[in-house]
């Protein structure tokens, strides 16, 4: 394989470059994040998947957000990594583990096309409601229903973790103009120490559910992963919908299902873009400017 070669794939139009950590010259710092995720002056991309090796797992992963962060864990992100690692022949089995900051995940090619992995599911782990852990600062065990303020607008929020930490606020309608107006305050509220992803969600039958995404370090996002399973961990808890659902988003939609242990799977589309090579005026960019 060329050195600084790179895969984009997208999951519903949740778009990741992968790199190989073995593969490239140059360190993945901060800077470089946010250069080749610039969509002005570098590939363009909602985060980087970067390959890593595991001694819990078959593989290892590390994902970034576009602003340099990272993240503990990526549904359309994890997808997005095992077709790549199933497509060029990296791990060749159907079922997979993936270590990720946010713990072990099992994957399952479900469908392949023309040799490639299309369909994939997920195990993502359990569902946690309790507020320490999630993490947010509130001291309630649980924070379901509580009430914030932000200048003119108040929201009753209700939060979760599934490996990293989501706010899910119920909503009769969904309108974009608002998620992009309050998303950034909600993530960086004072009571989330960590920061936090955010989703506005309606529900439309107990089989169906429409949401919204922000998606911390990101902004907004045509679909997610994780937040369709934090929406589904608590529409689940609220009673309002069935043990699986269908998440309906801009970008498309996932099948999540989620057992009485809280255990929450997975499954739906991923896609390859473009593949190709790190050009040295980039990383000459990288070095010099940074962004």
């Amino acid at each position: 394989m060329n050195r600084n070669r790179f895969i984009k794939s997208h999951g519903l139009g949740n778009e990741y470059i992968v790199l190989d950590e073995d593969n490239i010259t140059f360190e993945l710092n901060e800077k470089a994040i946010k250069r080749i995720c610039n969509v002005n002056f570098g590939i363009g991309s909602d985060g980087i998947l970067l390959k890593v090796s595991s001694k819990n797992a078959d593989i290892g992963l590390r994902i970034y957000n576009p602003d340099g962060s990272e993240a503990e864990k990526s549904g359309n992100g994890l997808r997005i990594f095992c077709k790549y690692v199933f497509d060029y022949g990296i791990i060749n089995k159907k079922e997979l583990t993936v270590e990720t900051k946010g713990g072990i995940v099992k994957a399952n090619i479900k469908e392949i096309k023309k040799g490639k992995a299309n369909v994939i599911t997920v195990d993502m782990g359990k569902a946690i409601f309790k507020s320490e852990l999630i993490p947010t600062k509130y001291e309630k065990e649980e924070v379901q229903g509580e009430v914030i303020l932000l200048e003119d607008k108040e929201y009753k929020i209700n939060c979760v973790s599934v490996g990293n930490p989501h706010c899910v606020i119920l909503k009769e309608s969904l309108d974009i103009d608002e998620i992009k107006k309050y998303g950034t305050k909600i993530e960086n509220y004072h009571m989330f120490p960590n920061r936090i992803n955010v989703q506005f969600a309606k529900v439309i039958n107990r089989r169906e559910v429409e949401v919204l995404i922000w998606e911390r370090g990101a902004g907004f996002t045509l679909a997610s992963g994780s937040s369709s399973c934090a929406v589904a961990s608590i529409m689940r808890k609220k009673g309002l919908i069935e043990n699986e659902v269908t998440i309906k988003m801009i970008g498309g939609q996932l099948k999540i299902e989620i057992d009485d242990n809280w255990n929450i799977r997975m499954t739906g589309e991923v896609r390859q873009i473009c593949e190709g090579i790190l050009s040295d005026e980039l990383l000459e960019d990288i070095e010099m400017y940074g962004l």
